[in-house]
């Protein structure tokens, strides 16, 4: 059994099996033809279905997640489960648009279900990844077989007693519990799987592809970030500070889109400090459940200790820690908010994620120097820009590579493609891309 530890308490909250590989493999291979068969309008029935179970499900789902990885409770209520909630709608609304094939020439084009889908999820948000990749596989006519985190394992069996609810059959979806190996590295490598849909870290999803790349197995990677919040001398730097804290700090900083590397005018570099100090110095650390928390615990006592080890790494290359003296409880493993100022671009804490709720501000000289340092990473998965005129800030997001850019901290769109590209990896989840990436595209001539 591996047991599963509330990291807020450090107590024992429940425990799963590891599974069977073979088992759910063969079961999601038996189940597809006759998934795939149902037309459109079914399976858009089933999911509605799924939608109305997490709805009503939502309150106790949101508990658990917090008791598993420790988002407090807004968080947990908002996007641990809302997120899923919008994803799983908008599936079933595109499955209950009409369906026509596009046309090249003499040619019809189709997109049809691969197969069965492999998804391998992460523990920061274990029901939102989780749902990323089930709900467009399953409305494409995929069957799934699902390995969740053994650090946040407990809200994958919840979705699946949802799934059997809401009249999904059997081998649908199916859940196999375990360590990334041999676990996640069988199910990755499986001559029976068409596809292996991965988050997780850049070097976890290096061996993934290569552990499917003997099958010629086609694998869609959502790796790690280290994305750049540039602000423009012309912008409102009080709100640029406000938002880019609590985007670097939202699930105690662990989230692949963070803006981690917050980038100044060398002019406005110690404004910028005194107002990520004061915003930081509200993020009140503590229990998840008490309503007066921001930042909850990590995950995990592991997570815990690799992000104190960046902090001290920090300081040992010569960044300030302007905050980062925040008492935090005894019990759980928890890190108080940090903002370094003065930061190298080249320093560690600037070019590798840290996953965990460290700021780095980094001056710039001219715009010129604010793209060459937002690009200067391995990573390429999300970024902002800030400025008083917008085309200028539309102009300036061009110029960033990276899978998507918000302009004055425009919202997050569940409807658009998300993904990455260098070290963040490749293929596109949520919306009609996510949806498109569990296809495969067939020609008819006529």
């Amino acid at each position: 059994m591996i047991d599963v530890v509330n990291p807020a308490t450090e107590q024992v909250i429940g425990s799963v099996s590891p599974g069977d590989v073979d088992a759910a493999v063969a079961a999601a291979r038996a189940a597809q033809p006759a998934w795939a068969a149902l037309p459109r309008a079914e399976r858009a029935a089933r999911l509605r279905a799924l939608l109305n179970g997490l709805t009503a499900a939502a309150p106790g789902l949101a508990e658990l997640i917090s008791a598993e990885m420790g988002a407090p409770l807004p968080v947990a209520r908002k996007v641990q489960v809302g997120l899923p909630l919008a994803t799983v709608m908008s599936m079933a609304a595109l499955l209950e648009r009409p369906e026509e094939p596009e046309r090249i020439g003499n040619s019809e084009i189709y997109r049809e279900p691969v197969g069965v889908v492999a998804a391998i999820t992460p523990w920061n948000y274990p029901l939102h990844q989780t749902v990323a990749k089930v709900a467009p596989a399953l409305a494409a006519g995929n069957t799934v077989v699902h390995k969740p985190s053994e650090v946040a394992p407990l809200s994958a069996d919840r979705l699946a007693e949802l799934v059997r609810a809401a009249g999904i059959p059997d081998g649908v979806y199916n859940v196999v519990h375990g360590y990334g190996d041999p676990t996640g590295a069988t199910l990755a490598g499986h001559p029976g799987v068409d596809l292996v849909s991965f988050t997780g870290s850049t070097a976890a999803g290096r061996k993934v592809a290569a552990l499917a790349a003997p099958n010629l197995t086609r694998v869609a990677l959502e790796l790690g970030g280290k994305s750049a919040n540039v602000i423009l001398p012309d912008a409102d730097l009080a709100a640029a500070v406000k938002v880019g804290v609590a985007n670097c700090y939202l699930n105690s900083g662990q989230t692949c889109t963070a803006w981690t590397r917050m980038l100044v005018h060398e002019s406005r570099h110690d404004e910028a400090v005194e107002l990520a100090v004061a915003a930081a110095a509200k993020y009140t650390v503590g229990d998840p459940a008490d309503p007066a928390t921001r930042l909850g615990p990590l995950a995990s006592a592991a997570q815990r200790d690799r992000v104190l080890g960046y902090i001290e790494r920090g300081l040992r290359d010569g960044a300030v820690m302007a905050y980062g003296k925040a008492e935090v409880p005894s019990v759980g493993y928890y890190v108080a908010p940090v903002v370094f100022a003065g930061v190298d671009p080249d320093a560690a804490i600037a070019q590798e994620e840290i996953f965990g709720p460290v700021l780095s501000i980094i001056r710039y000289r001219d715009e010129d120097d604010a793209a060459r340092i937002a690009n200067a990473t391995k990573y390429g998965l999300a970024g902002a820009v800030w400025s008083a005129d917008r085309d200028h800030a539309l102009a300036f997001a061009r110029r960033m590579r990276t899978g998507q850019v918000d302009v004055n901290g425009g919202a997050f769109n569940p409807l658009a493609p998300f993904g990455g590209v260098g070290h963040s990896g490749y293929g596109r989840e949520l919306g009609v891309h996510g949806y498109e990436e569990f296809t495969a595209v067939k020609a008819v001539q006529l």
